[in-house]
């Protein structure tokens, strides 16, 4: 997992160091320099830098000195001179000897690249007028350590604000890169080891090397290697449950089947013969078939419950969470039936929630930013999956979980998720970090298919499993 610090806990790091703070300038501008370069600056190209007077200006400083070196038309816009005999001022007058030109900030000019080196983190309050008139530049912006006008901690802005191309950052990552508008307002983010140590992790970025997919034993059988029943699919929505237990089986499970009433299994027996079902109500619906369902829920790892199930009693939902002994992924409607938080603390076994924005709001009551998660998860035990463009894995812990795009954003790919979760607590994987790899590899996955044709979860299915399975034969 990456590291993902507070603004305050990287302002403590900066102000513990006893490292030479002109080498970490040099390096943080070295890496500006690095991030122009890939975004296509060269000889001859004419970049405006806006310099604040702190160490942020000043590593703007030491990227013009370089950019100025390899032929770029570089011009500093000051807002302020450094204060004499600092680190930025010393990086000023290197940059002024390298053929920079300096000057105070006026209004925009025509270029081919902008470096917000205004203030970054430090950010508080409006952007002078002088600065914000620059936000409104039709060339590409690149950030330093955050676009100026971009609260660092919950990636909000309140007024103008850069809108950057890509951004340098130093160190660690910072959550503004991550939450709100900062995926927007951030671009691509390259992280650069200037020479800095520590700092306590606020969240954690999911990497490649973090996904938990368990193998499979030679003396494997299908009730060994994990199983999975889901509750969902009303007429007219029983796709989404097939969905959920198709995404089950790519993502590994050894037994996958679906729980019915008398209403759909005749639909389903028709179109899925690939998923076992086991007719779970008499009759057209779930009320008052809680004690049913619970009987045949004994050899079953793992519950998903919600896919497709709507609307639905609240009381069936939650007897069942009451009753269920076993791990479950509450998903779409049953999260809707949900009443009762004391149900959910109430449990033993892993609950995961997979909720979108709306969702949550629904059950909490809440904004879902990170502090109403982090107290969401604190209050009812549970790990929550926060669906989104980044996902939020929270439980002890937040992760961040940033492989998925807008192309995830169909109906389906969301019930294919909430099985792919079970599979992965079915096969062993402990509750935050099945959910944090199903998260990962459903963006994946998602990219994948992006790249060649739009995604429908019938595509993404096929292309989970064989993500899953290229994991096995590594």
């Amino acid at each position: 997992m990456e590291p993902i610090l507070s603004v305050a806990e990287m302002r403590r790091v900066d102000a513990e160091t006893t490292a030479d703070i002109d080498r970490l300038m040099d390096a943080a501008g070295n890496g500006i320099a690095l991030s122009a370069v890939r975004m296509g600056t060269g000889y001859g190209s004419r970049v405006h830098v806006i310099a604040g007077r702190g160490n942020n200006g000043g590593d703007g400083y030491v990227a013009a000195r370089i950019l100025a070196r390899r032929g770029a038309a570089v011009t500093v816009h000051q807002v302020g001179e450094p204060e004499p005999d600092t680190p930025a001022a010393r990086a000023a007058i290197s940059a002024e000897l390298a053929g920079v030109r300096i000057k105070a900030i006026g209004a925009p000019e025509s270029g081919d690249l902008l470096i917000d080196a205004f203030v970054g983190t430090g950010f508080r309050g409006d952007l002078p007028n002088e600065v914000a008139a620059w936000t409104l530049v039709a060339y590409p912006v690149l950030a330093v350590d955050v676009p100026s006008g971009l609260n660092g901690d919950t990636g909000l802005a309140s007024g103008a604000v850069f809108r950057a191309t890509r951004t340098a950052t130093f160190h660690r990552y910072k959550t503004g890169h991550f939450v709100g508008d900062g995926p927007d307002l951030c671009g691509d983010v390259d992280l650069y080891d200037i020479g800095l140590h520590g700092g306590e992790p606020a969240m954690y970025r999911m990497t490649d090397e973090d996904v938990d997919v368990p193998r499979r034993p030679r003396t494997a059988h299908k009730w060994s290697v994990g199983s999975v029943a889901t509750i969902g699919g009303v007429p007219g929505l029983t796709g989404a449950a097939l969905f959920a237990a198709r995404g089950a089986i790519a993502a590994g499970a050894g037994a996958s089947v679906l729980f019915t009433t008398a209403a759909t299994a005749p639909g389903y027996a028709a179109s899925a013969p690939d998923i076992p079902m086991m007719q779970a109500s008499e009759t057209s619906s779930w009320l008052n078939h809680a004690s049913e369902v619970l009987s045949l829920l004994g050899r079953f790892d793992v519950l998903v419950m919600g896919p497709g199930l709507e609307p639905v009693a609240t009381e069936f939902v939650e007897h069942v969470l009451e009753g269920f002994e076993g791990a479950v992924v509450l998903d779409a409607g049953a999260l809707n039936a949900l009443t009762r938080l004391d149900v959910l603390a109430g449990r033993s076994a892993p609950t995961v929630l997979t909720p979108h924005k709306g969702e949550f709001r629904r059950l909490a009551g809440l904004d879902p930013d990170p502090d109403a998660l982090r107290s969401f998860v604190d209050e009812t035990g549970t790990v929550l999956l926060m669906k989104g463009n980044p996902t939020l894995v929270v439980s002890e812990t937040t992760v961040v979980v940033d492989t998925g795009g807008p192309e995830l954003a169909t109906i389906g790919t969301g019930d294919v998720l909430a099985g792919m979760v079970a599979a992965l607590l079915a096969g062993g994987v402990d509750a935050p970090d099945a959910a944090a790899s199903a998260a990962y590899l459903h963006g994946v996955a998602g990219r994948r298919i992006a790249a060649r044709s739009a995604v429908t979860p019938q595509l993404l299915i096929s292309e989970v499993s064989s993500v899953v399975t290229a994991r096995h034969t590594a």
